[in-house]
């Protein structure tokens, strides 16, 4: 990973933060309680460096999930972040804003993983032109990925 500043957040901009310093080793976990935590087939996280992680805005909020992890997420939008354990912090890939070089170079816990993950990306392409084009006229409340001076413009809705 490269040693350069990044910076990310949740999804409704009220936690952001900025990485100082090289990341760890960007991984996929397949346990049950990673796939609790980030609601899906599994977590994707990378390795913060010790000491090198500045809340700009908020903080996360933390749940205490086992005797020694404590699961991160935005008190306001419920967002999942972090990962904190004794060796560490790790941090969600998909809360950073430049996600492009953080690909996972391994598997966790993966005998925990669901049967059927490894044939998910087999699955049809939905390819309707019409859905999406009506996407696009969402209107999004999302924080931008990338940093603002005040967010979110509108006030927070909660």
């Amino acid at each position: 990973m490269n040693d350069t500043t990044r910076t990310g957040g949740c999804q409704c901009g009220a936690v952001r933060f900025r990485i100082h310093g090289k990341l760890g080793r960007p991984s996929i976990c397949h346990c049950r309680m990673c796939q609790k935590q980030f609601g899906s087939f599994f977590s994707a996280l990378v390795t913060v460096p010790k000491d090198g992680v500045e809340w700009t805005r908020e903080e996360p909020g933390y749940f205490q999930s086992s005797v020694n992890i404590d699961r991160g997420f935005c008190p306001r939008c419920g967002t999942p972040l972090t990962y904190r354990h004794p060796g560490g912090l790790e941090i969600a890939i998909g809360a950073f804003d430049d996600r492009s070089d953080l690909a996972p170079q391994i598997q966790v816990n993966h005998a925990a993983r669901l049967p059927w993950v490894e044939q998910i990306f087999d699955a049809p392409v939905h390819e309707d032109p019409g859905y999406y084009s009506r996407q696009e006229a969402v209107i999004s409340f999302q924080h931008p990925d990338h940093e603002t001076e005040a967010w979110p413009a509108r006030g927070l809705q909660l």
